[in-house]
């Protein structure tokens, strides 16, 4: 196994991390220096949109991003094919569509390619539900399932998980007698836990005549449950989202797959125009998913790494006191800081250390990203001293304005 296929390009936009802050935000440095495989990084010198600069070494653990950025096979694939970049070269689209679809079984049109999956998710929500046609989601759980609701004027039904923190699929059933979509994130955000392969094919099973169940299996390479795409390959009302923005690290390449029967995708047209999918990829970027798709080792290498760190992370947690939510397999987790979640995220912030959001569901719970081990290291040192202080210690930094949801949010998140 060659570790060497860890390493990637490193690079942190943190527009995307206080991108709706305001001027105050430049008390708060916020950027990472990314180690990987024992060897330092050079930072990019991120800028705000009004063109802020900010100190290099926060520890930016927010986003759900993975730190290790685009493999070797992909940042070689990259440059090779940056070079063609004078021609369309729908054959790139083809080539990484086929390898998708061979290595999961799927038959042609099973599948469509996108820039990211956040642009697919919302067509596959959007094309599902609508004011006869509610949602039913997990509580808390991923906000771009409640918002595509909104959007579409379809009535919202949360469901609280279940005591193990996964999705409650018996009572999702009886939420509401004729949803449009169930929509589950397995692993889930934020909690970063499972909910078992049999519930969701019990809930396939006994779902209402005419809904659709949409599984979010963005974080699905972290965990060591079977994947639900099996169910499109059996002709299933089921729709399953996969991203390589995660353990792939291509967050800012976006690159993404939306599986389902052809007549389930052919619905996305309704919603969101037929010009939207691989050939808006570029050919770079499919030059890169498929390069990522074809190493054998990168996976299963990478799933290790994040485990390992998150492990010795959680212990370190736990023989502190901390409170967690147990059980998570994806690149994050759920921490109580005994206090509402934004004054903490504030008080990080002010050490330099940049951690995710919180849910009105668990407001006194934050979401931490699984960094490399010198990040989490440096989270640790802050966590301890911010837990530290009194509640209410932060408010001197009330003047930066965190919107809600957007502190750092992933909505783009491919």
């Amino acid at each position: 196994m060659n570790s060497n296929r860890t390493l990637g390009v490193s690079r942190r936009s943190f527009m995307r991390i206080l991108g709706a802050a305001s001027a105050a935000a430049t008390s708060f440095p916020a950027f990472a220096a990314i180690e990987q495989a024992g060897t330092q990084a050079e930072p990019a010198k991120p800028r705000l949109a009004r063109s802020m600069q900010f100190s290099p070494d926060t520890v930016v653990i927010s986003a759900n991003e993975n730190p290790l950025g685009p493999a070797q096979c992909a940042v070689t694939a990259i440059c090779k094919t940056a070079t063609q970049g004078g021609r369309y070269h729908f054959d790139e689209y083809a080539k990484t569509i086929s390898v998708f679809n061979d290595q999961f079984g799927l038959k042609r049109d099973y599948s469509a390619f996108y820039p990211g999956s956040s642009g697919p998710l919302d067509l596959a929500l959007m094309s599902n539900i609508g004011p006869d046609k509610p949602l039913v989601y997990g509580d808390p759980s991923y906000e771009q399932g409640p918002r595509a609701a909104d959007t579409m004027k379809a009535a919202k039904y949360p469901v609280p998980l279940t005591a193990t923190y996964a999705h409650d699929v018996k009572a999702m059933v009886k939420a509401h007698p004729s949803p449009g979509a169930y929509y589950i994130v397995n692993p889930n955000n934020p909690t970063g836990t499972m909910t078992p392969k049999e519930d969701l094919v019990w809930l396939v099973n006994n779902r209402p005549a005419g809904s659709v169940v949409i599984i979010d299996e963005a974080y699905h390479h972290f965990c060591d449950d079977e994947s639900c795409i099996d169910l499109v390959r059996q002709d299933k009302d089921v729709i399953v989202m996969r991203t390589f923005s995660k353990i792939y690290g291509m967050a800012g390449l976006r690159a993404g797959f939306a599986i389902g029967r052809p007549d389930l995708l052919e619905r996305f047209n309704r919603v969101g125009g037929s010009n939207q999918g691989a050939g808006s990829v570029s050919i770079a970027t499919a030059a890169a998913a498929r390069a990522s798709l074809e190493d054998k080792d990168l996976v299963p290498l990478r799933k290790k790494i994040n485990s390992d760190i998150r492990s010795e992370t959680l212990e370190f947690l736990s023989k502190k006191g901390y409170k967690f939510v147990p059980g998570s397999q994806g690149n994050m987790f759920m921490v109580d800081v005994q206090r509402p979640g934004r004054e903490f995220q504030m008080a990080m912030l002010k050490e330099n250390v940049a951690i995710g959001r919180t849910w009105s569901a668990m407001p006194n719970y934050v979401r931490v990203t699984v960094g490399t081990k010198a990040e989490m290291e440096k989270f640790q040192t802050a966590f301890v001293k911010c837990m530290d202080m009194p509640p209410g210690a932060a408010n001197g930094a009330a003047s930066l304005h965190l919107p809600e949801f957007h502190v750092p949010s992933e909505l783009y998140r491919g």
